[in-house]
C-alpha cells in the first residue's frame, strides 16, 4: 500500500467517525422543554374547555326552563368529568409515543 492509499482510507475513515459522532449527538433540551409546555397547554384547555361547555349548557337549560341553577351545577359537574376524561386521555397518548420514542432509540442503539 501508498501512502496515498492511507492517507484515503484514513480520511474515510475520519468522515465515517464524524458522522457517526453527529448521528449519536444528543438533542437540544430546549425543544423537549417547549413541547411539554405545549402539551400541559393543552391539557389545561380541554379541562377549562369542558366546563365552559357544561357552564353554558347548564345555564342556558336553567334559562329556558326557568329552574333554580340544578342544571348548571349538574352540566358543570359533567364537564369537569369530561374535561378530566380528555386529559388522561391525551397524557396516556403521551405517554405511548415517548415509551414508542424510546423504544426507537433503544432499537438504534442495539
Amino acid at each position: 500500500m501508498s501512502d496515498e492509499d492511507q492517507k484515503q482510507r484514513m480520511a474515510q475513515l475520519e468522515a465515517r467517525i464524524a458522522a457517526a459522532k453527529k448521528a449519536q449527538a444528543p438533542t437540544p433540551r430546549a425543544d423537549e422543554h417547549y413541547s411539554q409546555a405545549q402539551h400541559a397547554w393543552r391539557m389545561v384547555v380541554e379541562l377549562v374547555a369542558g366546563l365552559g361547555i357544561g357552564f353554558g349548557i347548564g345555564y342556558g337549560l336553567d334559562s329556558l326552563f326557568g329552574t333554580i341553577p340544578i342544571f348548571l351545577v349538574l352540566f358543570t359537574m359533567l364537564g369537569l368529568a369530561a374535561g378530566v376524561k380528555t386529559m388522561l386521555r391525551t397524557a396516556q397518548e403521551l405517554q405511548e409515543q415517548k415509551l414508542a420514542e424510546e423504544a426507537g432509540r433503544d432499537d438504534e442503539r442495539d
